[in-house]
């Protein structure tokens, strides 16, 4: 494990302002240092990383002025990324120096950021970071919104410090989240989606815009099985989630919205499709969009209905035996023995 390390600090030092352009991104160049809030990427100028070797000062080692902490590029990738396992650290290290290295800016000598915030890149990177949701404060959450069993197929991760940011000169604020994979029909990361959480209420956080989604989202969605010839498709998470639980091997996808469901892209094995609406302008606008697109395609498309304004406020309000019952009416017949328990 010690030569590992030693081998990543030593690559991770040939690209210093590369590793502190996209890890401590709130930072900035001074001269031979990077200067930052913190090792967990605050704003401020308390941290400095050396960017250029010299006979006794490597590069990528760094102190914190205001705490006495000091460290090499592994431990900002640990600290900034909220990982604890040295194997996930080093995982997260070679990720970063396999891909195609940044450019410069024409003149300056200054790199690009190795990602760009919002590219399926820096989504990919994001999910690859998070872990499993079990025990975490996003099975919590769920459950609280009677999703007590989530069938997620592995679409689902938790990340204990994901940032976020209200506007591009605002603070950076840190908190646990949700975070889902948008993929293509192939099964590739175009994108994720973000839920805020707050730890001590249990819901989403105190912040605006506590839901996000970065990435290539048109016509790619969240995942919940494989499908084939038979799929349901909603806008959100939760509303999707919650038809799982009395359809849980139905295959179904969350679009994030309104105008991307109308959007989506049909496996070309699909001949049935499910659009679970939810009960409003947008929801009803989707619902044409999609069925109009479905029906050109040669696939049957079934508009389910909920009783409330979305199938997770069936679910909290009446239970899933009653929201068993509802569907019982709506699905094909041969659906109701496949698929509902």
């Amino acid at each position: 494990m010690q030569r590992e390390a030693s081998e990543l600090v030593h690559r991770l030092a040939r690209d210093a302002e590369a590793v502190c352009r996209y890890y401590l991104s709130n930072g900035r160049r001074q001269g031979s240092y990077w200067l930052v809030g913190d090792v967990r990427n605050t704003p401020g100028r308390s941290m400095f990383v050396r960017l250029r070797e010299s006979p006794q000062r490597p590069a990528g080692k760094w102190t914190d002025a205001a705490t006495g902490e000091h460290g090499d590029l592994l431990d900002i990738i640990r600290q900034s990324c909220g990982l604890l396992d040295f194997r996930d650290v080093a995982d997260e290290a070679r990720r970063f120096l396999n891909q195609p290295r940044p450019d410069l800016e024409p003149e300056s000598g200054i790199a690009r950021t190795a990602a760009r915030s919002g590219a399926p890149e820096a989504a990919r990177r994001l999910f690859a970071m998070s872990r499993s949701i079990f025990g975490t404060i996003v099975e919590a959450y769920l459950s609280r919104r009677a999703i007590s069993n989530v069938r997620h197929e592995g679409s689902l991760r938790f990340h204990p410090r994901c940032y976020h940011r209200s506007a591009e000169d605002s603070p950076t604020e840190i908190w646990p989240a949700m975070v889902a994979c948008v993929t293509d029909l192939d099964g590739r990361i175009t994108g994720v989606h973000r839920t805020w959480l707050d730890p001590e209420r249990i819901c989403k956080a105190p912040i605006d815009t506590p839901r996000r989604a970065m990435g290539n989202l048109l016509g790619n969605a969240v995942r919940f099985g494989q499908a084939d010839d038979v799929l349901a498709a909603g806008e959100g998470i939760e509303t999707v989630l919650s038809l799982r639980c009395p359809l849980p091997a139905l295959p179904m996808t969350a679009a994030l919205s309104a105008s991307h469901l109308g959007a989506m892209l049909f496996p070309h094995t699909l001949r049935r499709l499910y659009i679970a609406r939810d009960r409003d302008a947008a929801g009803d606008a989707a619902v044409t969009v999609l069925t109009r697109r479905a029906e050109a395609a040669g696939v049957q498309a079934i508009v389910l209905s909920p009783q409330s304004k979305d199938f997770n406020d069936d679910l909290r309000n009446s239970g899933i035996d009653a929201l068993s019952a509802a569907l019982r009416i709506q699905l094909a017949p041969e659906d109701v023995a496949r698929f509902l328990i």
